[in-house]
């Protein structure tokens, strides 16, 4: 979804958005898996999903305020504000999730273990991180550098991180075939995609190129 050159939400309105998108996605979710017999088991491949991708959405959400406040550009400023809205609703949906499965938000479980054992070639597993995420240092980075520079570095960080939620929902899809969580994974890999392509345009046009891919 887009919105008109100088329409962009202010940073002041940046809570009372959240907080709705929130809402309305836990919302809809509940209505959409109220009635479902079974549950997912705490240590299931959509449960662990649901909190990890939730963790890794609410980073991607924070690099893009950064860029929708810090840049003039207003393509990228839009790019940035769907983002927000897109994972600030998706991660609504997980919390539903959650919920409604009679799971807590949060597990003592390490980060990705869902897949650990699966074979899909995610070095991150291993490790117990998340693809794509970015390191304190290159967020201090981020809020620190100022004009082209921010640019570039938001998108080349923005691109891994999209390649990591593309990785993260291609593995749930060969682990899960739950509707909602399954149809949501889909819109996922096909979203992030597309803007995987957009944003290394964006870079082109800046003269720069992506990170090393970690497809």
């Amino acid at each position: 979804m887009e919105t008109p050159a100088g329409n962009t939400p202010k940073p002041g309105r940046r809570t009372a958005l959240v907080v709705l998108l929130t809402c309305l996605a836990v919302a809809a979710t509940l209505l959409l898996v109220t009635g479902r017999t079974s549950a997912p088991a705490d240590a299931s491949a959509e449960a662990g999903f649901a909190r990890d991708m939730s963790v890794h959405h609410a980073q991607a959400v924070e690099m893009s305020f950064v860029i929708r406040d810090g840049s003039k550009d207003e393509a990228l400023r839009r790019l940035a504000y769907d983002i927000i809205v897109t994972q600030t609703a998706q991660r609504g949906m997980f919390s539903g999730w959650l919920q409604q499965w009679g799971l807590e938000q949060s597990s003592e479980r390490p980060q990705m273990a869902w897949m650990a054992g699966h074979g899909h070639g995610v070095t991150a597993v291993a490790s117990g991180t998340m693809p794509g995420m970015a390191s304190e240092e290159e967020l201090k980075r981020l809020s620190e550098a100022t004009g082209k520079d921010q640019e570039i570095l938001f998108l080349q960080l923005m691109i891994r991180h999209h390649e990591g939620g593309v990785q993260m929902s291609e593995g749930l899809l060969k682990l899960s075939d739950r509707d909602e969580v399954a149809t949501t994974a889909r819109h996922i890999v096909e979203g992030q995609t597309g803007e995987i392509k957009l944003m290394t345009d964006m870079l082109a046009q800046r003269g720069a190129k992506p990170l090393p891919s970690i497809l």
